[in-house]
Parts: C-alpha cells; structure tokens; sequence
C-alpha cells in the first residue's frame, strides 16, 4: 500500500504541476533568438524581433514531429491559421527536429499555413521549455506563448496535451487586438 501510494504521488508530481503551470511568466520579456524554419517546405531565418514589427507572435514548442500529439497541435493551428492573420500575428511552431523534417511538417501537418522552425538548444533553455523525461534529452515540452510586439509574454501555457493551446493563444491575440 505504501509502494502504491508513492508511486501515486511520483505520478502526481509529473503530470499536475505540468498541465497548470507555465514556463516563463506573463509580463516577463520573451528572449531573442533567430531559427532556421520552414514554411511550406521553403527554408528561411526566422527572427522574433522582425516577426514583433508585424504584430504579435505565436511560438508554441512541441516535442517531435510527425508524433500524435503535435500533429494534432499541427493541424489545429492550421485550421486557425486564417484567424491569426486576420488579426496580424504570426504562428511559429519549434521542435528539436532537424530542419529537413520540420521542412517535411510544414507541407504534410501545417499544411503551409504557418512556419515551423527549429528549437535550438539555447531556446529550449531560454524558454523553460525542457521536457524532462527519461531518453528525451534535448527535447522541448509543449508549452505555447503568445509575445507582444513589445516584447513582453502575454500568455504562457504548458501542457503535454494539445488541448488548450490553440484556443488560449487565440484567446490571448484577440484579447490583445481589442486593446489595441
């Protein structure tokens, strides 16, 4: 009984302080970083300060492509693609996957909507997005941000679940557009 209530416990550790807590705070700077990234299967340098000058960014992290979870992940921000554009942010998706295979994503599971790029280690550290788990050194959790044009985080999820991030992200740009 002893055994099984701790392994209770561990399981608890692992799985409910994740789904409610989020990386990086709301209100803290987002920190800078170039990637290299796909969209439609072209390559290009990704910026996060140019993308801001255009409006808010979208930059969720996801462990690897072509999985279950971030296809599903994939395919909701495609779906919602359109609504982003129309209120002027812009979607990037990053994994630790090597670009020719985020270049494959972004045709098969973004469906050339959005750009997918690659999650450098330093962005993975920078972002509190490390996934600790045993044999996925180097990966990234789920965690979705949604950053101002000035910089700052407006919205920060975490959640192994691909539920939520689509709608709180979307949720946060729209609440951010009526203001201004």
């Amino acid at each position: 009984m002893r055994a099984l209530s701790k392994a209770l416990s561990l399981i608890a550790a692992l799985t409910l302080p994740a789904a409610a807590q989020a990386a990086l705070a709301v209100g803290a700077k987002a920190p800078a970083f170039d990637t290299r990234a796909a969209v439609a299967g072209k390559d290009f340098d990704f910026n996060l300060a140019k993308a801001l000058k255009k409006g808010p960014v979208v930059l969720y992290f996801f462990p690897k492509v072509f999985t279950k979870g971030c296809t599903i992940e994939a395919n909701r921000f495609s779906e919602a693609a359109d609504m982003f554009n129309k209120l002027g942010a812009t979607v990037v998706g990053v994994s630790a996957d090597p670009i020719e295979e985020v270049r494959k994503f972004s045709i098969e599971e973004c469906r050339n909507k959005f750009a997918v790029g690659v999650a450098t280690p330093a962005m993975i550290k920078d972002y509190d997005a490390a996934l600790i788990m045993t044999g996925l050194t180097g990966r990234s959790n789920r965690t979705s941000y949604v950053i101002a044009p000035d910089g700052k985080i407006i919205f920060s999820y975490t959640a192994m679940s691909p539920e939520g991030h689509v709608t709180g992200t979307l949720d946060a740009v729209k609440a951010w557009k009526a203001r201004h």
